[in-house]
């Protein structure tokens, strides 16, 4: 089950994505957290944040929105009230962040030095709106993606950049946040979506559009997996969007990806992850696959 992301080791292949887990333990009475390969927290930024108005989730054919917008209760709230519970679990410990500017993510990473050795990786969301004034969603631009990953070396921990399919230039991107330090990139965010109320005619979500995910989108996850892998094969890919069976994170192993992520799933089963990663481990020892990485090479 041991999978290996860069210089990161962990217990199994499947992880929680972030967003879709909560901050600590709220999963932990459907499943063994320590059994998980980590747990992704929900993006925290260097600071409280209120986020988006309600409605926030709205659910799609195969799928949901979400305009949640990043609330949060900030990282020192996060590392004295609400990461110790989750330690306690014996879970491995992934700390997403994000921020709207360059100062915003150098501050939460400066803040995450600090934190215990079992968070083992920094996620960077780089899916955010950049506010000094380029005007531009940080993950959609090449040069600002870099940056970013740039500024949060003061971690102190492998770094991870989650990218986004909703540009054409995600292959760009990897290989520029992988030069600016990234061990891994996450592929991929959610998509943009719209969706209207038959009622009242106005968008469903309180701040108009919003993050598409669940099913419908793992396709296009599992192409956007291919295709950075077939162009940076030394790269470590994370894979996730609508994994929601072992099937479907075999899909993004065969694709090139180390190891997967399971997210909306929990939203109908918060037990998903887990048994994500019992199915996968089941179809590779019914074929005589004793490791996780051998299943790329089927393909």
């Amino acid at each position: 089950m041991e999978t290996v992301i860069g210089s990161v080791r962990l217990p199994g292949p499947v992880m929680t994505a972030s967003g879709t887990a909560g901050y600590g333990d709220e999963l932990a009475p459907f499943m063994e957290l320590a059994q998980l390969g980590a747990v992704v927290t929900k993006s925290l930024a260097p600071y409280e944040w209120p986020g988006n108005p309600a409605p926030r989730v709205h659910p799609t054919p195969q799928g949901m929105m979400n305009a949640v917008g990043l609330q949060g209760p900030g990282i020192e709230y996060w590392m004295a009230k609400i990461l110790p519970g989750l330690l306690a679990t014996g879970a491995t410990v992934v700390a997403s962040i994000w921020g709207r500017s360059l100062a915003d993510y150098r501050h939460a990473a400066e803040m995450l030095a600090a934190a215990p050795s079992a968070v083992v990786a920094v996620e960077v969301n780089l899916s955010c709106p950049n506010l000094e004034g380029r005007g531009s969603i940080f993950a959609h631009n090449v040069e600002m993606s870099a940056e970013v990953i740039s500024s949060t070396a003061a971690c102190g921990r492998p770094r991870w950049a989650k990218l986004s399919a909703n540009t054409d230039r995600i292959i760009e991107v990897a290989g520029a946040v992988r030069d600016a330090g990234a061990e891994a990139v996450t592929c991929i965010n959610t998509l943009l979506g719209l969706s209207y109320d038959p009622h009242t005619l106005r968008p469903v979500l309180g701040a108009g559009g919003g993050g598409l995910s669940g099913r419908a989108i793992h396709p296009v996850a599992v192409r956007a997996v291919h295709d950075v892998h077939a162009a940076l094969p030394d790269l470590p890919i994370i894979g996730v969007g609508g994994v929601a069976s072992g099937w479907d994170a075999i899909e993004m192993l065969l694709a090139g990806a180390s190891a997967v992520q399971v997210g909306t799933a929990t939203f109908a089963d918060p037990a998903a992850p887990i048994g994500v990663q019992r199915e996968l481990l089941a179809w590779a020892e019914k074929r005589g696959i004793t490791r996780t990485t051998d299943i790329a090479a089927l393909s």
